[in-house]
């Protein structure tokens, strides 16, 4: 196992960059609370070395610096500050924070200074916590830390960058399940089931005179079968898991001036593109990201396929392709008012491949349009007037069925896997219990069998965080931002 140096204090600013009415510098380690003491200066004259646990503070942060002017002594003075001399100055006026070691999200002393949120302010703090003795954290260190010092496991770990990368309220619940511990707690139970299979095993590879009976056997082939169903159960609901997680690319196409952008901003409840009723005013692609029934949708609004007048509508026109080319759905939309014409059938071949919903648009108007010939070529076929906003919610259903079939809310009961590296481990681990229980089925040796069950639970003890390399940890963590 890899040795890590958990002796440093580390600080970062823990809240986004920007104007707020509040920002928080965090800092977590042995010196958090003696460097606390020399920039804190409490109201009440208390040092937070002294505070007790989960307890907030009003004061100041102050330096030692000389004041660059006279107003800062004249406002340490009316605060009427005993502990400020004249060779202070004070930075900012903040609530100050004690959570004490082991009852803290690193397991360690953590001291958070709630200041103004103010870029400035943030900054100007955080270089006096670093010049008192505290380092810089690294992406992702504090929840590292909680990792190390046991407090989480590595599934858990991983389930906080879900949880603040989450786009909608499914994919909150999900990462806020793994937090909690519901995957671990069944990937826990497998796994002590899958060890004490092994126990029994590795008894007898040690003292072969003690032969397992056919009994015996039978008891640990349906305990693997057991494991195996389990196992199954959970990767069956990885692609629900991994829709909510990341989402789907969605594509809105159709050649210029059938409603495109209409349509994108009824999506989104809001004006997002320019609509216009002169064709090809969409020269780019648009992108944003909806919710329908809690799965993330990217869905990107292209300009209209038609033949190039220009170098920009030439360059803009490729983009669009190649968004169609790599959608996950593409929504094709038709004009209801105008019967189907060459650009329209470009596009039906164009697609033929991609899962589509034919979107007729402009249903309000007076329809010329061949629906049957759309009927022909597509399954889904929904009529909408984007500008009336009729039919949307057909649509929406129409885009979670052909993504989903139907099932991408999350239950609450229902476990979900969404983590690629979870999923790929389980795969394995999966496939290495099916194959010990083909050899145990075919009478082949022991050992053999206690060799796939061993590589198995590497597989699980690798999502848990039991065994692990620095460059596993490297990777998980430093997508992270710093100051979580």
């Amino acid at each position: 196992m890899v040795k890590y140096n958990l002796n440093d204090t580390i600080a970062a600013i823990a809240t986004a960059i920007g104007e707020s009415g509040i920002g928080i510098v965090r800092i977590s380690g042995k010196d958090a609370f003696s460097i606390a003491d020399k920039i804190f200066v409490c109201k009440d004259k208390k040092k937070p070395s002294d505070f007790k646990t989960y307890t907030m503070h009003y004061g100041w942060i102050i330096s030692s610096r000389k004041p660059q002017a006279a107003g800062r002594r004249l406002e340490i003075k009316n605060m009427q500050h005993e502990a400020c001399s004249l060779k202070q100055e004070i930075i900012d006026e903040v609530i100050l924070t004690i959570m004490r070691a082991p009852k803290s999200f690193t397991k360690e002393d953590v001291v958070e200074i709630n200041c103004h949120g103010g870029i400035v302010a943030l900054r100007t703090v955080l270089e006096l916590v670093l010049e008192k003795g505290a380092r810089l954290a690294e992406p992702g260190e504090f929840t590292k830390r909680a990792f190390l010092n046991g407090r989480i496991d590595l599934a858990q770990a991983e389930a906080v960058l879900d949880i603040i990368r989450a786009k909608t309220d499914a994919a909150l619940k999900i990462g806020m399940q793994q937090l909690g511990g519901a995957l671990s707690t069944q990937l826990n139970k497998i796994r002590e089931e899958l060890l004490d299979i092994l126990t029994v095993l590795e008894a007898n590879i040690d003292f072969p005179e003690e032969e397992i009976g056919a009994a015996d056997l039978k008891k640990v082939m349906n305990r693997l079968n057991s494991a195996d169903k389990e196992l199954r159960q959970i990767l069956h609901s990885s692609q629900r898991g991994k829709i909510l997680r990341e989402g789907i690319n969605v594509v809105i196409c159709g050649k210029p001036n059938v409603g495109k952008s209409s349509l994108l901003n009824t999506l989104l409840r809001t004006e997002r593109s320019i609509v216009s009723h002169i064709p090809g005013t969409t020269r780019d692609t648009i992108e944003e990201i909806i919710d329908i029934k809690g799965v993330p949708i990217k869905i990107v609004d292209t300009a209209g396929i038609i033949e190039p007048k220009d170098l920009v509508e030439r360059k803009a026109i490729q983009r669009a392709r190649k968004y169609i080319d790599s959608a996950d759905l593409v929504i094709l939309l038709f004009d209801a008012s105008k019967k189907l014409s060459k650009e329209d059938n470009l596009l039906m071949r164009r697609v033929r491949n991609k899962p589509v919903v034919a979107a007729i648009n402009k249903i309000d108007l007076r329809r010329r349009i061949e629906k049957a010939k759309i009927k022909e070529r597509f399954l889904r076929v929904i009529d909408i007037s984007a500008k009336k906003a009729q039919n949307i919610n057909c649509l929406e259903e129409a885009i979670l069925d052909l993504v989903s079939e139907g099932k991408a809310d999350t239950q609450p009961e229902l476990m979900l896997l969404s983590n690629i590296r979870h999923i790929e481990a389980l795969k394995e681990a999966q496939k290495l219990i099916v194959q010990a229980i083909d050899l145990l089925d075919n009478g082949v040796s022991i050992e053999f069998i206690a060799q796939d069950l061993k590589d198995a639970l590497s597989n699980l003890d690798n999502i848990l965080g039991k065994t692990f390399s620095e460059d596993l940890l490297d990777n998980i963590f430093s997508q992270f931002c710093i100051g979580k």
